[in-house]
């Protein structure tokens, strides 16, 4: 039987190109996103190129009740996920602490943190029941150091990490392995929300350099999830050549 995965937030960016490099090893995909028109589309391009059996939940990982009544709607068969990917997440505002909007610190702060929490604490007893299963949680370089105007950001991803080794450590006994993956600069939707909209800007973070791609992280993500059982990779950071730190940026001019 196949293998299957379930990804959080899998209408653009990281998301959707694992997706596809999962589609084309031959999982059978859950995808979520609150995008509905998108998850639809992107179940024809899975099932036109490779041929995937997908199953489509839309529904907002901020929100416990939606997770909740919708991952408890799938059936015995599709509640038996090999691999969960906690990709949903996002930035909002570059603020210093005393001039960021509250607003903007709730969005981060329940994506990033709550709802990877929530979609977790439903699934994980399903894998914990056949004593097998991968978590994988998207972090950030952000999560390994802070940067000013990017505190909350920065706290959110801290917390993924922290949440990720307590969840480690919390399942050995099943035999579920947990790792994360933190990337430096990906040139995806992640800017162009940052920056609410502001297009120029958004696209001059990446001016002078060859940032990461959303696949270069997908195949981080499937390697990991394709290790022998007895192997778990519980930490990744991955950047472009071009970055040094969260601040340190080599641009050709």
């Amino acid at each position: 039987m196949s293998k299957i995965a379930l990804i959080t937030g899998a209408t653009s960016g990281i998301g959707a190109a694992s997706s596809h490099l999962l589609a084309a090893n031959g999982f059978d995909l859950i995808l979520t996103g609150r995008r509905n028109k998108r998850l639809v589309e992107l179940e024809r391009e899975l099932a036109s190129k490779y041929k995937a059996k997908c199953l489509l939940l839309c529904f907002d990982v901020t929100k416990p009740e939606q997770v909740q009544s919708s991952l408890e709607s799938l059936t015995e068969n599709w509640k038996a996920i090999d691999v969960l990917i906690n990709n949903a997440g996002l930035a909002v505002g570059m603020d210093t602490v005393d001039n960021g909007e509250i607003e903007d610190w709730e969005r981060m702060i329940d994506t990033n943190v709550k709802g990877l929490l929530y979609v977790t604490r439903t699934v994980t007893p399903w894998m914990k029941q056949r004593k097998s299963g991968h978590i994988i949680n998207i972090s950030s370089l952000a999560g390994k150091e802070a940067y000013p105007m990017g505190g909350v950001y920065c706290g959110t991803k801290h917390a993924v990490q922290a949440i990720s080794h307590a969840m480690r450590i919390e399942l050995l006994p099943f035999s579920i392995k947990v790792g994360t993956v933190a990337p430096g600069m990906v040139d995806t939707e992640f800017s162009h929300v940052r920056f609410k909209g502001d297009v120029a800007r958004a696209k001059s973070v990446y001016n002078g350099l060859i940032p990461l791609s959303p696949a270069d992280v997908a195949e981080t993500i499937l390697f990991l999830i394709t290790r022998p059982a007895h192997v778990n990779i519980d930490d990744v950071l991955i950047m472009p050549t071009a970055q040094g730190s969260a601040r340190d940026v080599f641009r050709i001019q």
